[in-house]
């Protein structure tokens, strides 16, 4: 009875691991973003997504509450470099951005490789390099 209790409560950690894993962001072990079948994806290998209402270069993401409950955004704590750097969120986290544009996931992609938020209200992209 007792390996019955065990098996769930291994999947329950395992699924509470990953999860922590993708809300964390960038920690530096692995790339944040890599480019797969010319689109920009996370290290969990989720699309990402850039938001026409973010002026590329103000250094700020106009999607929080609400917004950012649909479009999570690529939290990050550095960014690699080159044209990648942070923005600032209104609730003080750093947000990775690409060419000035803030990085986003979609809430309704389910596994890597979707890309159901491509042309959402003609305002969200799929982010490509």
């Amino acid at each position: 009875m007792k390996k019955l209790q065990l098996v769930p409560t291994i999947a329950l950690s395992l699924t509470l691991t990953v999860l922590a894993g993708c809300a964390s962001g960038y920690g530096g072990s692995a790339a944040p973003v890599k480019t797969v079948d010319g689109v920009l994806v996370g290290a969990n290998g989720m699309t990402l997504y850039t938001f026409d209402r973010d002026a590329a270069g103000s250094g700020k993401s106009v999607c929080n509450g609400p917004c950012a409950a649909n479009w999570p955004p690529l939290v990050a704590s550095t960014a690699p470099g080159g044209d990648y750097t942070l923005v600032t969120r209104d609730d003080g986290k750093t947000q990775l951005a690409y060419k000035g544009k803030p990085l986003y996931y979609w809430a309704k992609d389910a596994k890597p490789g979707d890309k159901t938020g491509d042309g959402v209200n003609q305002v969200w992209h799929t982010a490509r390099p």
